[in-house]
């Protein structure tokens, strides 16, 4: 056995977080003697790592299987990313429920007092609740050799990981990404938050200027924004969200400002410099050069994978900003070795990683001669924006159809329409389903709803079984739920093929039948 010295500590080291690191990264952890040889040895423990090493050894084949990792089992998702967001996207929806309680007929309180180490420390709590199923020990009851250390290619068949060597069959890059370093002038010099240091915070900052109006940066800033920061949101586009529907884009747009979180688009931001008022943001913007002081810094804006793994040594091709180069069957250039998950993937999300890694597992383990390879292109992948109203979405866009000389239709249903959505007080969204022109087959979809990421599933469930807008009208939805808008978006197309012949048609079999 190598016993290694794995110092590792998540801030504030309250119970918590002590007992979180006892699971997913063991001080007295000692790493295993190596097996002569690996059937597959996956290097990180994130999700697309977890579930293919797991996957592999559950199998109960007598496959050997090894897992590295040199920070936290769990990857982002569990310590840095979905669980602890989602925790803070919880509460701040219940302070937005309180303030906003007037149209319902309650008396909202004069203030909504929140008591911001609380919602960290209940944040803290689920986490670590959460955290026994990506443990080491939860690995090694599945059948896995788990390695602490840092994971280095010898050879396109070798790995060392804290002074052992490791052989292997097959491996899977799943060492996924970080928060990229942004090129601000005086920023590291004047401190800054990412998604990685933000939910150590204990204290709720007065001031939080938010850089970049993607996903990450929408959702904290919204949160921030109702836990009671001021927040200010830096976006060098002119649309927040501006690579999702622009009309989904805009009913979010539109609630933040109703909510009071400041929008600085277009904006340039040139240097940060720390003084007695805070941290100085200078930037250029629509009016012009300007400053703004506020507490902190948080930076939302881009990812970069972590590919620090000598692949040069292994053949493996890879771009330091865009990650390992795969195929369509998630193989590097070199043919024993796979990628899933953030470092080779363009969607950087927890459930396209597990879909990768179960592509993954087939195609490393159950494909004899390249037989029955599964394609990342067969993928249906949904995704969602964790705003308030969320924004889901699956399939294509109307311009990505266009682009493929692909006629369509787009069908909308806004949930003023929708009755559930009006007795839920939530008409600030809307469905769209595109399909093919002439035709019932679903292209893409976009929900935007408070519940739109439960929503989309269906839609999704949809398009992989090759069920059009026909056989989705045949759908029965309980009555009343916002879910019945897909029902109503089905009956829509069903409208449109009541032409005039079919108008003929029915009109002679309701003759016959009445004879």
């Amino acid at each position: 056995m190598n016993i290694q010295n794995h110092a590792v500590t998540i801030a504030p080291m309250d119970e918590y977080n002590r007992e979180l690191i006892a699971n997913v990264h063991p001080p007295d952890w000692a790493n295993p003697k190596p097996a002569d040889r690996y059937d597959l040895v996956v290097i990180g423990a994130g999700t697309a790592g977890l579930v293919t090493a797991k996957g592999a050894a559950g199998l109960d084949i007598g496959l050997k299987v090894a897992l590295i990792e040199k920070n936290l089992m769990g990857g982002d998702c569990l310590n840095v990313g979905c669980v602890p967001s989602k925790c803070l996207i919880r509460s701040s929806r219940v302070v937005a429920e309180m303030k906003q309680a007037l149209p319902f007929g309650v008396q909202p309180p004069d203030r909504v007092l929140v008591d911001f180490p609380a919602v960290m420390a209940r944040m803290r709590r689920v986490r670590t609740k959460i955290s026994p199923v990506d443990s080491a020990i939860a690995a090694k009851k599945a059948g896995v050799d788990v390695f602490f250390g840092e994971a280095r290619f010898e050879s396109e068949n070798t790995i060392a990981v804290g002074g052992q060597i490791l052989r292997f069959s097959k491996a899977v890059l799943s060492t996924g990404a970080r928060a990229v370093h942004p090129n601000i002038e005086g920023i590291e010099q004047t401190g800054y938050l990412t998604n990685e240091t933000v939910f150590a915070l204990t204290e709720l900052p007065k001031r939080l200027a938010v850089i970049g109006g993607g996903p990450i940066g929408c959702e904290l800033a919204q949160t921030f924004n109702r836990l009671g920061s001021e927040v200010i949101l830096f976006h060098k586009g002119s649309h927040l969200l501006d690579k999702e529907d622009s009309d989904a884009a805009e009913v979010v747009q539109q609630k933040f400002v109703a909510e009071g979180v400041r929008l600085i688009l277009n904006s340039q931001i040139q240097r940060v410099t720390p003084n007695s008022e805070g941290k100085v943001i200078n930037f250029i913007g629509n009016g012009g050069q300007e400053s703004i002081a506020v507490d902190e810094i948080l930076v939302g804006a881009g990812r970069q994978p972590n590919v620090e793994l000598n692949l040069e040594a292994a053949g493996i091709e890879y771009h330091p900003r865009k990650g390992v180069e795969v195929n369509d069957y998630l193989q590097t250039t070199n043919s024993r070795i796979y990628g899933a998950g953030d470092i080779c993937l363009n969607w950087k999300f927890t459930h396209a990683a597990d879909a990768a890694a179960r592509i993954v597992i087939k195609n490393t383990l159950f494909s004899p001669f390249g037989l029955g390879k599964s394609k990342l292109s067969d993928l249906i992948m949904p995704w969602v924006t964790y705003t308030d109203p969320e924004i889901a979405h699956v399939g294509m866009y109307e311009h990505e159809a266009q682009a493929k000389g692909i006629d369509c239709n787009t069908i909308k249903i806004d949930f003023d329409d929708v009755d559930r959505a009006l007795a839920d007080g939530e008409t600030a969204g809307f469905l769209k389903i595109l399909h093919k022109r002439g035709s019932d087959e679903i292209l893409g979809a976009t929900i935007v709803a408070r519940h739109g990421g439960e929503m989309i599933s269906e839609i999704t469930t949809a398009m992989i079984g090759k069920m059009g807008l026909s056989k989705l009208s045949t759908v029965i939805h309980p009555y009343p739920t916002q879910a019945a808008a897909i029902k109503q978006a089905a009956d829509t197309y069903r409208r449109t093929l009541l032409t005039e012949r079919t108008k003929k048609l029915l009109g002679l079999l309701y003759k016959l039948a009445n004879f």
